[in-house]
């Protein structure tokens, strides 16, 4: 029993436990920082990407309501002006357009502002590139 732990004690290679234990808690740390890193990238993308969706649904609630009831309201304000009942009708449609496309030009800036988890992609990227790299190194001092 000396002599084995002799023999195991002088050996300059961790076992193969030993080594499977180490990459087992490695990648377990390596996938915990991932994934707490994208948690908090795509936090920051989904709270755009919300703010947007408000606008549109804002944007959306706005032309239905003033639709129904603006319109008429408006337009025949215009009239008692002297306009033209169907002029006074197609200014104060083309005014509730353009303010919902207005609102909707907003929401596509802050829609666009959302981004993919950039620095996640390039950690991963890395991870595996030097994963690829520890176990062709590894492959290859077995092989010789």
């Amino acid at each position: 029993m000396t002599a084995n732990h002799d023999v195991a004690g002088t050996s300059e290679q961790p076992s193969i436990g030993t080594l499977v234990a180490d990459a087992t808690s490695s990648f377990s740390t390596l996938l915990h920082g991932e994934i707490e890193l994208a948690k908090l990238e795509i936090k920051s993308s989904v709270r755009n990407a919300g703010a947007g969706a408000v606008l549109f649904i804002a944007a959306g609630v706005l032309l239905a309501y003033s639709l129904t009831f603006g319109l008429i309201s408006l337009a025949e304000g215009l009239v008692t002006l002297g306009i033209w009942r169907w002029a006074a009708y197609l200014i104060v449609f083309g005014f509730l357009v353009l303010l919902a496309l207005l609102l909707m030009f907003i929401g596509v800036r802050r829609v666009k502002r959302v981004r993919a988890p950039q620095q996640t992609i390039d950690s991963t990227k890395d991870t595996v590139t030097a994963l690829r790299r520890v176990t062709s190194d590894h492959q290859a001092s077995h092989r010789a």
